[in-house]
């Protein structure tokens, strides 16, 4: 999976998004601050096409409207606004025409400057994007992969909203825990990660593993010009891809592991790779 999946590109020309503090509005009326925002905004280099091309399944998405602007158009943001959420997934559905085998997970986890009405119009969306290609809520140890390719299921969306009790095809955020660290120290977070595996719950949900480091205020305002990928990123990078490799997936291990910049180390070919253990275990209790 991918953290923050469609930050690969932010609009630094537009107003700073809703998920902002009142202050960082105000400061962004200076365009160099705008800028400044999305060297930290960016947490993907790639688009959704390349991401699915590079094996990756599961998409962390955060959306709004735009407050002002006529209409109930919904964007992707983080710190700024992204492409319209309809524009990727058209793209993504293109490329499960394309690959009628392939799964992907959408977790709308993250909704700003939405009403009920924006709700509607976004769910339309995702219903007219992908149509029979949804996947409606089941138990979720019934969701195999022969399963989906027998109903002829790609997409599952999970969608933090109560109204997901309104759609068969919107399974809830509870299904979809993803406990976040919230630190910029790879010791503390490797440490969140074991604990958080060793709380999941055994049956009843997926489960994601935030492998991603997270800026302080103090930590953006030390490296304003470097970023999110120089400052944090290229150098822990390694140590976080060396305790993904020491995982085991199955009950009560990981499930969906995530990451920025998710091209920068071999890190879906990584995590991919642990099923390989699930056949061994398969092999050996035959």
């Amino acid at each position: 999976g991918s953290h923050d999946s469609f930050s690969y590109w932010v609009d630094d020309k537009s107003p700073v998004g809703p998920d902002q503090a009142t202050a960082i509005k105000r400061l962004a009326r200076i365009s160099l601050v705008r800028k400044i925002i999305k060297k930290w905004s960016v947490t993907q280099n790639l688009t959704f096409k390349e991401q699915l091309e590079g094996g990756i399944r599961y998409f962390d998405l955060r959306v709004s409207s735009k407050p002002g602007e006529i209409g109930q158009e919904i964007y992707f943001i983080h710190g700024l606004f992204g492409i319209k959420v309809w524009d990727g997934l058209k793209e993504m559905n293109t490329f499960l025409e394309q690959h009628p085998k392939e799964v992907i997970f959408l977790d709308f986890n993250h909704f700003y400057a939405m009403d009920n009405s924006h709700h509607h119009f976004l769910i339309n969306r995702i219903r007219s994007a992908f149509e029979s290609k949804l996947c409606c809520v089941e138990c979720v140890e019934y969701v195999t992969l022969l399963y989906m390719w027998e109903k002829k299921h790609q997409v599952l969306i999970f969608y933090h909203h109560p109204l997901y009790q309104e759609y068969p095809f919107l399974w809830p955020g509870n299904k979809m825990p993803a406990p976040w660290a919230n630190t910029t120290n790879v010791h503390k977070l490797l440490q969140f990660l074991e604990t958080t595996l060793g709380e999941r719950s055994r049956y009843g949900t997926f489960h994601v593993s935030q492998a991603i480091l997270t800026p302080r205020v103090k930590t953006i305002a030390r490296h304003l010009v470097r970023g999110l990928k120089n400052t944090l990123v290229h150098r822990n990078l390694p140590m976080i891809l060396n305790w993904v490799k020491a995982q085991k997936p199955g009950v009560m291990g990981v499930n969906i592991i995530t990451s920025d910049f998710v091209e920068l180390v071999d890190f879906a070919a990584t995590v991919i790779a642990l099923n390989d253990l699930l056949l061994e275990e398969d092999e050996s209790a035959t």
